[in-house]
């Protein structure tokens, strides 16, 4: 018998948010060292105002670098994960998969429940 241990479900606030975890799945993965805003926006399907607002945060937060150069007279702007950022997002992927870990324990463990008995709790 296993014995039952306290879960830790503290996960990341700002890599729990589904558009900055996309941003930092995607950065982490990418095999350019720095990727172009624009494709972060066109891959990710973001307007350009929700990204700069995402990036922002993931910024302050030193799991992103972004920079700003003129290439031909024309601005553009650069994102890279830091090391900071990946050892983030690991912890983060570490404590979804303790949290699936322990669903899928409860799944294995469920009693049966008779299918002619309505299990749903109905409001008063």
């Amino acid at each position: 018998m296993t014995e039952n241990r306290p879960l830790d479900f503290s996960l990341d606030r700002v890599i729990h948010e589904r558009t900055r975890l996309a941003i930092l799945t995607y950065l982490a993965g990418s095999p350019q060292r720095m990727v172009p805003f624009t494709e972060l926006k066109r891959n990710l399907n973001l307007s350009a105002g929700n990204l700069s607002v995402q990036l922002r945060n993931l910024e302050a937060a030193s799991y992103v670098r972004i920079v700003k150069s003129i290439v031909g007279r024309k601005p553009v702007t650069d994102i890279s994960i830091t090391l900071r950022g990946f050892e983030a997002l690991a912890e983060y992927i570490a404590g979804m998969e303790e949290i699936i870990g322990a669903l899928k324990r409860v799944e294995l463990n469920k009693p049966e429940l008779s299918p002619d008995v309505d299990q749903t709790i109905k409001p008063d």
